[in-house]
């Protein structure tokens, strides 16, 4: 990569991780597709750069907001609502996504289902091994039946050496994490459409719809 290519990429880092990257106006002027590129190529390249200290600090520096800016809109409430539009049934609470885990739900015959998943090296806080997924319906007074008091806390994924507490399709692969899955339409659709055929398999059977993953 060229100086002057470096130094673009630095600078479009920094235009995106900036405060004010929110704003419409300025996000029309990001192309996140050449963007994407340009890091993978920095990333690939990793160690055959040379980088002075005041590059290696912006990069790092540039990085840092960037992930902080990130991590906060996949966390966000708005960001949910856009991976969940309009799922049904809509006096259903949204669940809480789990920290180092994601959430993947559909609904189905007017039944919203989430299924908890926790990533590599991480555990259910409560036994859940037969417990596939969470439910809220008419039936459960648009409330989900989750194992957690009060609240839309489906599950809690906590530091663990071995996963023992949930179903072996309740966890991302070692090298697959949430986030890897959600960055590939390929995965996510899978994921999905694996939830969808254990739902299948539990006697639930419909078409699904408002199909999403989000991660934690």
């Amino acid at each position: 990569m060229s100086l002057k290519g470096t130094l673009a990429w630095l600078c479009s880092l920094a235009v995106l991780s900036f405060s004010a990257a929110q704003d419409e106006t300025l996000l029309q002027n990001c192309n996140l597709q050449t963007l994407l590129a340009d890091l993978k190529v920095a990333v690939e390249c990793g160690e055959n750069l040379s980088w002075s200290a005041q590059q290696a600090a912006a990069l790092l520096l540039s990085m840092r907001n960037l992930t902080d800016t990130l991590q906060h809109q996949l966390k966000s409430r708005r960001m949910s609502q856009r991976q969940c539009q309009a799922a049904e049934p809509k006096k259903c609470p949204e669940a809480e996504v789990p920290d180092n885990g994601g959430l993947a739900c559909v609904t189905v015959a007017d039944k919203r289902y989430c299924k908890p998943l926790c990533n590599y090296g991480y555990d259910f806080g409560f036994i859940r091994r037969s417990r596939l997924y969470d439910e809220c319906s008419k039936q459960t007074g648009h409330k989900w039946d989750t194992q957690y008091i009060g609240g839309n806390t489906l599950a809690v994924c906590n530091k663990a050496s071995i996963q023992v507490s949930g179903a072996q399709t309740a966890y991302f692969p070692k090298d697959q994490d949430c986030l890897t899955t959600m960055s590939s339409s390929q995965l996510q659709n899978r994921t999905i459409e694996d939830f969808h055929t254990e739902l299948k398999n539990q006697g639930i059977q419909g078409e699904p719809q408002d199909a999403c993953l989000v991660c934690g």
